[in-house]
């Protein structure tokens, strides 16, 4: 496969590389490409050094797969170009997600939909990924009517200006501000821009996205997002109605039984997910799992993934690995791990 990876030199991209090399995506040559400023920057992927090029070089380039992390507008303007002359792209931007001619995928749930026509597929958002691999087994078991997620996302998910102002706070460093107010020991119910109606962008996402990725529009989703001084991934509380009445656990078996899901739910000896033990690490973790009291029908659990892994990189990765594996993508010379 002859593979770019578009937004290289930033914190995603960064992690796509780490991500392509651990699992042994089958490259037989490799784009690195950025905006202009970084053209020309070396790096390095499974030591052999790369030089960064352009967007445009990169498209007569003619690349199998374009694995995109480089921001909305760039993804707008230049995603179609790579359709164009037959690259398959995967875009971890907001641009396409709702669009109704492509596709939102979490392969766990729905790859199967892909086709080798679809030549844009849209990479969800971080915070909604974690929580669907949480609902989806749920979801089919006892129907959902109604879910409250409450989201405590980590500062890398604005990107590395916010994870400089953190660090430059904790060692009490004047420097750029990524956010209106300080990080360090304060939490900001602000993620992404605020909309008309009150809620932020982040939060839209949060109740749009598991309906287009579910193929489902009978249950709503409410959130709240707030931002938190910790440097990497992040965490959900998530309340949910259903239709049918579960046994607590049929739920921990369901969930410990899901590929990508880690059950973490022992009160008795501390044991619940946190973001220290998500770091590095591509599952979604789920604990603190318990009847809501006050409620029908209505449970309660902990949500926990890395937000640059299974958030983002992991999982665009593993759509390009079941394009290649079912055949939708075939490579223009053989593949060499």
């Amino acid at each position: 496969m002859k593979v770019a990876v578009v937004g290289a030199t930033g914190m995603v991209g960064e992690v796509m590389l780490k991500v392509l090399a651990e699992r042994n995506f089958p490259i037989t040559e490799l784009l690195l490409v950025a905006s202009e400023r970084s053209i020309g920057k070396k790096l390095n992927y499974r030591d052999e050094e790369y030089t960064v090029i352009g967007l445009a070089d990169a498209v007569a380039s003619q690349p199998d797969i374009a694995i995109f992390s480089a921001g909305g507008d760039t993804s707008l303007e230049w995603a179609p170009k790579f359709a164009e002359v037959g690259t398959t792209v995967i875009d971890n931007s907001s641009a396409w997600r709702m669009d109704p001619s492509k596709k939102l995928v979490v392969p766990e749930i729905n790859a199967n939909t892909l086709t080798a026509e679809d030549k844009i597929i849209a990479n969800p958002n971080c915070s909604t990924i974690q929580m669907v691999m949480a609902l989806d087994p749920l979801h089919k078991k006892y129907q959902m009517k109604r879910v409250v997620v409450s989201t405590y996302q980590s500062v890398s998910g604005t990107g590395v200006k916010a994870v400089e102002q953190l660090e430059n706070e904790i060692a009490g460093i004047e420097g750029e501000m990524a956010y209106p107010y300080p990080i360090g020991r304060n939490a900001l119910p602000h993620c992404d821009v605020f909309l008309e109606n009150g809620y932020t962008k982040e939060e839209m996402k949060l109740a749009r996205e598991p309906q287009k990725i579910l193929d489902d529009r009978t249950f709503s989703v409410s959130a709240t997002a707030v931002r938190i001084p910790t440097a990497g991934g992040h965490s959900e509380s998530v309340n949910v109605e259903f239709h049918n009445n579960f046994d607590l656990s049929e739920v921990r078996k369901l969930l410990s039984e899901t590929p990508g899901v880690t059950v973490q739910d022992n009160p008795d000896t501390n044991t619940y997910p946190m973001p220290i033990y998500a770091h590095g690490k591509d599952d979604v973790f789920v604990g603190r799992i318990r009847r809501d009291e006050t409620q029908r029908n209505t449970l309660n659990m902990w949500v926990v993934s890395d937000n640059l892994r299974k958030g983002a990189a992991t999982n665009a990765v593993q759509i390009a690995e079941y394009l290649v594996e079912k055949g939708l993508i075939v490579g223009t010379s053989e593949a060499v791990s």
